[in-house]
């Protein structure tokens, strides 16, 4: 993907995704990402979101999954 945050912003996203690790993620016994695939999934997430209901089968199942991932709701 060529899509790219302004650093300070995927800084801060980076951020609050482990914030939300520590919490919901504690018992799941699940690695937190490296800032590098962090970036990439979210890139990812936003790209699928903003597709919305135009999202076939394939992506719906990719979002569900980075949506588990990044701990989104």
């Amino acid at each position: 993907m060529t899509e790219k945050l302004d650093p300070r912003e995927a800084h801060k996203r980076y951020l609050d995704y482990r914030e939300r690790h520590g919490y919901f993620g504690a018992g799941l016994k699940l690695p937190v990402l490296s800032a590098e695939a962090f970036a990439t999934a979210d890139v990812e997430h936003t790209r699928l979101e903003a597709r919305g209901e135009s999202r076939d089968d394939e992506e719906e199942a990719r979002f569900n999954e980075l949506v588990k991932l990044l701990f989104r709701d």
